[in-house]
């Protein structure tokens, strides 16, 4: 099969599809790799390096989308890269489907098979190429909201785990899932008062396990959220389901409440956003406030840390991409369940249930789909 590594564009977006070394392993399966010159920029891989691991570097995307079976990316397709995908072409990517009818509509209107990379699961459940980047943005949540609580970037100005003989800041994280998880883990190391709402009650006996007294839980209801939101100085919103938009838990009329000064930092973004005041920013222009409340809504934070986060995700995503190539998408997705969960748009039909439901398409499943 014929893969191709496209550049990403998508603002201030450094990560790539693939590694160098994923690269080898795809050419000693018996692939061609076709990977854009300066891809790798952002995490340190040279056209060079690539060179040197079996990949011919190609000059622009659109020599790579005319050729390549297989695009394999890190984030959504941008309106010009829909534009040049084709019938029968194999994406596989991050999507995020639900909160973006344009993007649904252009995926549907190419005809190309488009693999999901967060809604693709694991027998063990949860999203395994979802996590690793939760993992990173979780951790990142707690950087920026630390970061913007600082007086000079529109916070209250104050440090987040306090000194001796002046309290630490109250940090409420919204969902105790991977992103809650990895989130806690920083706050806790920076020295914050740590309060974390889900309503799984699994998921807070995990966390108690994991945290004990270091953290506090709470089981997540409208009224608990309200309560804990207005007495907090940085609110993480990283709230999911999978496929789906995510629930808006934090009002405007919360937001107004707050406290001054305070910092929001919505992971779940991606997803729509869980604070009814949320909109995607950009690393180039990451926060807006509004009601004294700084906003931190990027779209794309582990862009921000592109060797970490494309380490992490190659991890996860390469053996499902060597997968798709060694077998063909149609017998690699009828053999795996669980690869099959992610596939969102298949030949003009949209085959993931959230998503058909959140945009008013007719849903058909993934077998049902692969039957054409």
């Amino acid at each position: 099969m014929i893969i191709g590594v496209p550049k990403e564009i998508k603002n201030h977006e450094y990560r790539v599809g693939l590694t160098p070394r994923s690269v080898k392993e795809c050419v000693r399966n018996g692939h061609k790799v076709m990977v854009q010159s300066n891809a790798g920029k952002g995490i340190g891989a040279s056209d060079g390096d690539y060179i040197d691991n079996g990949a011919e570097i190609i000059a622009t995307a659109e020599e790579i989308f005319a050729t390549a079976e297989m695009i394999v990316k890190v984030k959504e397709p941008q309106a010009n890269e829909r534009a040049i995908l084709r019938e029968g072409q194999i994406l596989y990517t991050y999507l995020h489907l639900a909160p973006d009818p344009e993007q649904t509509k252009d995926l549907v209107k190419s005809g190309a098979t488009c693999i999901a990379y967060e809604t693709v699961t694991s027998p063990r459940g949860g999203l395994p190429l979802l996590a690793p980047m939760s993992k990173v943005a979780g951790r990142m949540a707690v950087q920026a909201g630390a970061h913007f609580l600082e007086h000079p970037n529109g916070g209250m100005g104050a440090l987040l785990g306090g000194v001796p003989g002046v309290n630490p800041l109250k940090v409420v994280i919204l969902g105790g899932g991977v992103v809650g998880a990895h989130a806690a883990h920083m706050a806790v190391g920076m020295g914050a008062d740590v309060w974390v709402l889900d309503n799984n009650p699994d998921t807070l006996e995990k966390h108690w396990q994991q945290f004990g007294r270091s953290t506090n839980t709470v089981f997540s209801t409208q009224s608990t959220v309200e309560q804990y939101v207005l007495k907090a100085d940085l609110v993480i919103g990283g709230v999911l389901i999978p496929g789906a938009e995510a629930p808006k838990l934090v009002t405007k009329e919360m937001i107004k409440a707050m406290k001054p000064g305070s910092v929001v930092v919505d992971v779940a973004i991606d997803q729509g956003g869980c604070f009814e005041t949320s909109k995607a920013t950009t690393h180039a222009d990451p926060t807006y406030v509004v009601d004294d409340v700084v906003h931190y809504c990027v779209a794309n934070m582990p862009g921000g840390v592109p060797k970490t986060s494309t380490f992490a995700l190659n991890n996860v995503t390469l053996p499902f991409a060597i997968a798709i190539a060694n077998k063909g998408v149609k017998q690699a997705l009828l053999d795996d369940e669980h690869l099959r969960a992610g596939l969102n748009v298949h030949k003009g039909k949209v085959t993931c249930l959230e998503v058909a439901e959140d945009l008013g398409y007719e849903y058909v499943s993934a077998l049902d789909a692969l039957k054409n």
